[in-house]
């Protein structure tokens, strides 16, 4: 029960996370990294991704693949944090120690998607 509830508030998350995207595109345009070509398709894509990947996450036929595939995208979003947490004077509305604590997070919420997505409950 416990991980079922897990899993549906992990998905939740990333859908809504994915939603968001689009609902404040130039949120996620200012922490892309300059060296990433296509700024806005990358923001459309990852929460697309997101969107779509959260809510796979939620039927049992596709969770594996669906963990795969966040997973897949977090280890991708990873470099726009690194470059956000050693460039954090470009990004003075947020706290230099908590771009860093982002960094850590980023493999829990690996873990965590890969406990929620595992077959068995």
């Amino acid at each position: 029960m416990f991980k079922t509830i897990a899993r549906v508030l992990m998905g939740i998350l990333f859908m809504l996370a994915g939603l968001n995207h689009f609902r404040s595109p130039q949120m996620y345009r200012a922490i892309m990294p300059p060296y990433l070509p296509w700024p806005d398709a990358l923001v459309a894509l990852s929460g697309a991704a997101e969107l779509g990947l959260g809510a796979l996450a939620l039927v049992p036929q596709w969770r594996r693949q669906a963990g795969w595939g966040l997973i897949a995208l977090l280890v991708a979003v990873f470099p726009a944090n690194l470059h956000m947490a050693l460039h954090s004077d470009h990004y003075p509305q947020i706290p230099a120690w908590l771009l860093w604590c982002r960094l850590p997070l980023q493999v829990l919420l690996i873990a965590w998607v890969r406990w929620c997505t595992t077959a068995e409950d």
